[in-house]
């Protein structure tokens, strides 16, 4: 009786063990390093720019000129193609307004960047929710 139990553990401690084996080659299989599309990484690029601005309008310090490279918004590769649609251009289009009225008006200055973040969550909610927790954080209070 010890010698076929015995004999059970080992085959279950074997048949165990090739499992895990095999789902850990499987695993390594599936595994694929993330690239950002252009567009993601421009807009990781959009995100450091109005942090570094929140914190110059909450100083109350002088702001450089409008960053050109914002531009790219409207070139710049998707992740998919698809998403370059009427929406997503009049958005684009939305979101370079209100940046370019934060450099423009110096009162106003709180109000339009916040309308800028503004801009973002809304296209953001229409084509990709990820990042909307990130962008809030952008506001200013």
């Amino acid at each position: 009786m010890k010698s076929k139990l015995l004999l059970l553990l080992v085959f279950f401690y074997f048949s165990c063990n090739q499992k895990n084996a095999t789902s850990v080659e499987e695993d390594k299989e599936e595994f694929e390093m993330y690239e950002f599309s252009e567009m993601a990484g421009l807009m990781e690029q959009f995100y450091a720019e109005n942090n570094k601005l929140k914190q110059q309008i909450i100083k109350g310090d002088t702001i450089a000129e409008f960053p050109e490279y914002f531009l790219n918004i409207h070139t710049a590769v998707l992740t998919e193609a698809s998403d370059r649609d009427d929406f997503f251009n009049e958005q684009a289009r939305k979101f370079i307004e209100a940046e370019k009225l934060i450099f423009e008006d110096s009162l106003e200055r709180k109000d339009h960047f916040n309308a800028a973040v503004d801009a973002c969550i809304a296209c953001h909610q229409q084509k990709c929710l990820g990042p909307i927790p990130k962008i809030k954080k952008l506001y200013i209070k």
